[in-house]
């Protein structure tokens, strides 16, 4: 009997900018132009279904892409009534890219950029304002994320996003990705194994794959 593995039954939003460390890098950039000011409520984007990749099935590097961004991630799944039912790792994979403020959609939303963990993990908001993610590279440690450095935490996420547009039971909230000390993000090419992994969570292993 094959198992089924979760996938989200709603939209999956990202949120750019909420890592203190990342915030902190562009904080002289904000008052310049177009913007003129801070963001003042999350910053939002959608992953779309066609980047939904199973838990298990490898990453393909096409259309000339060498190398992606290892977005570790937390994400939190909706339930009934717009409560949290539980939460998620994934693999929020981009291509390498400079602005943050209106990421292109094909950087963020190709085939498979979106590494898929087996099941959900059943808990509380309170329960993961602690967690800290852990990102291995063929076996190396290469970046630790800990929730604690977030600009804005899960209840305050959840609250803000609340302000603008209600979430739908099977939406989930990905509670963005950390940088590492120079902005850039851990890098994955082809031949690399990623694993991504936290206590209580299901790890989400990834093969980069090339093209033939």
């Amino acid at each position: 009997m094959t198992r089924m593995h979760w996938r989200p039954q709603g939209t999956v939003y990202g949120t750019l900018l909420n890592f203190r460390r990342e915030w902190d890098l562009w904080a002289p950039r904000m008052t310049r132009d177009p913007h003129k000011a801070a963001p003042n409520a999350p910053i939002l984007y959608v992953k779309s279904a066609n980047t939904f990749s199973p838990a298990g099935q490898d990453l393909l590097l096409q259309d000339g892409v060498t190398e992606v961004d290892i977005g570790a991630t937390l994400g939190l799944v909706i339930g009934a009534d717009a409560q949290v039912a539980g939460a998620v790792l994934l693999c929020d994979w981009s291509v390498p890219h400079a602005s943050y403020y209106r990421p292109p959609v094909k950087f963020r939303c190709r085939d498979g950029f979106l590494a898929l963990p087996q099941q959900v993990t059943v808990g509380k908001v309170v329960d993961w304002a602690g967690l800290q993610i852990n990102v291995r590279r063929n076996g190396e440690q290469v970046q630790t994320v800990d929730l604690r450095d977030l600009m804005r935490d899960l209840p305050t996420l959840l609250a803000d996003v609340g302000e603008f547009m209600t979430l739908q039971a099977g939406d989930v909230l990905m509670v963005g990705t950390d940088c590492l000390s120079g902005g850039s993000r851990p890098r994955a090419k082809a031949g690399d194994r990623v694993e991504i992994f936290a206590t209580g969570f299901t790890t989400v292993t990834t093969n980069v794959k090339g093209q033939a």
